[in-house]
């Protein structure tokens, strides 16, 4: 039986390129996973969690237009299925093969779709998704920031990213659905707040707070702020490419997955420059404005803090979120699940991956020798305390997941063949106001 609520941990698989395009920061393999893949596997089961953000690094598998290198992908997914652990495979990760350049390509939508398509094929007992991470940071930092990718820094460019990347989003799952009609996509977007510092502050912190609904917007065929909409049409944003979003609706399928860190809130000065400001509101009032805008279902998706010289920085944290998660539960939003990210520490994550300097930081449930850290001995117990607690009080925690080893059962065919006929007779439903409704 599935449970009911997402205890869940990743094994993030970024792979951005830096130094224009000379140097591909892989997650996975300064992490050792390619090496101790196995052994990760062994401590998501130890920690007693069942769901993990995965996915196969999108540049090694994807050599051209349906052209792949499918090697490594069927061992650990064939692993994963062996051991009915439940993925919600992570196709990009801020990074896109070589070949196809950058986001800036607009290419890009429709080659990934069949990527999306074949993978979805190969391995149809999946049924969780997040096509593309936290697509309005990829569009950011690759083409507003200039970190990332294609290095741009400009209004048209992050726009023009940004379109390509949402596109891309929703046609994946419109291919992933031909395959696997009961798939469900958890959107993994960060969720950001901007403060104005003085009044002369107001004006731009209006903007970047509108901005940052720009991807799901998008993605949820929402109709934008009319002062957005002249952002999107003022930096290349055609009404063909407006209505397409509008026109093809899959919120239905979807889980709002939000990410939220101490660096998610922003303090904005008067020139619009902005700088971190630590937690202000938290993630339960910023998860309420997400939710007040798009009505679904929520997963907190990531979070993690660096274990600092006293050791319990990370247990505090983690004990704070979900107590915001809980809160945000208490106040009638439908919670399905909770991510501490990553499994193991990560590498050059103090500078966002724009810099390879090699240096660990410690924000995993395990270092890099793969032993526990006070964070991951704390969300084990959390998850042993709660697991059995949370869905004897609430029905609307329960998502319909078939698990790997329930994909050939009757009655999960049975369910897969309703999906079929429902996405069928379900005509996609228009955007009629800036609620979604």
């Amino acid at each position: 039986m599935t449970p009911a609520f997402l205890f869940a941990t990743g094994i993030e698989n970024s792979a951005p390129t830096i130094q224009q395009g000379r140097l591909r920061v892989d997650e996975m393999e300064k992490c050792g996973h390619y090496r101790y893949w196995r052994q990760d596997f062994d401590l998501v089961q130890e920690l007693g969690i069942r769901f993990l953000r995965y996915g196969p690094p999108l540049h090694r598998v994807w050599l051209g237009a349906e052209r792949y290198d499918w090697q490594f992908a069927d061992e650990t997914f064939s692993e994963l299925q062996s051991r009915d652990l439940v993925a919600i495979v992570d196709l990009c990760h801020f990074g896109v093969p070589d070949w196809v350049g950058n986001f800036q390509n607009p290419d890009f939508p429709e080659l990934f779709a069949g990527y999306a398509e074949a993978f979805a094929r190969r391995f149809p007992w999946v049924q969780l998704y997040t096509p593309i991470n936290e697509m309005f940071v990829c569009a950011t930092f690759s083409a507003l920031y200039g970190w990332w990718n294609e290095q741009l820094s400009s209004d048209q460019a992050f726009v023009t990213a940004l379109k390509h990347i949402v596109k891309a989003n929703v046609l994946a799952m419109q291919a992933i659905l031909k395959v696997r009609a009961d798939a469900i996509f958890i959107q993994s977007e960060s969720s950001e707040y901007f403060h104005a510092e003085n009044p002369q502050a107001i004006k731009p912190a209006e903007i970047m707070n509108a901005r940052r609904f720009l991807s799901l917007d998008l993605n949820y065929g929402q109709r934008v702020d009319s002062e957005m909409y002249e952002y999107l049409m003022d930096n290349g944003v055609t009404r063909d490419e407006y209505h397409f979003f509008l026109e093809n609706r899959l919120k239905h399928h979807c889980i709002m997955g939000n990410d939220y860190y101490v660096t998610n809130e922003h303090r904005v000065s008067a020139d619009g420059t902005t700088r971190a400001s630590g937690e202000v509101f938290g993630y339960d009032e910023i998860t309420r404005q997400y939710y007040d805008r798009y009505r679904l279902p929520v997963m907190h998706t990531e979070t993690n803090l660096k274990e600092g010289t006293q050791g319990d920085e990370a247990v505090n944290w983690l004990w704070k979120e979900w107590a915001n998660v809980l809160r945000v539960r208490n106040n009638g939003m439908p919670v399905v699940g909770f991510t501490w990210y990553s499994l193991t520490d990560q590498v050059d994550w103090d500078t966002a991956l724009r810099e390879n300097n090699g240096r660990v930081n410690p924000l995993g449930l395990f270092d890099l020798e793969r032993r526990i850290r006070p964070v991951g001995r704390a969300y084990k117990q959390l998850i042993e305390d709660w697991r059995e607690v949370l869905p004897t009080q609430s029905v609307c925690l329960r998502v319909p997941i078939v698990l790997p080893s329930e994909h050939q059962e009757p009655w999960a065919q049975k369910k897969r063949a309703a999906a079929r006929n429902s996405n069928q007779a379900l005509p996609t439903a228009p955007a009629t106001n800036d609620q979604g409704e």
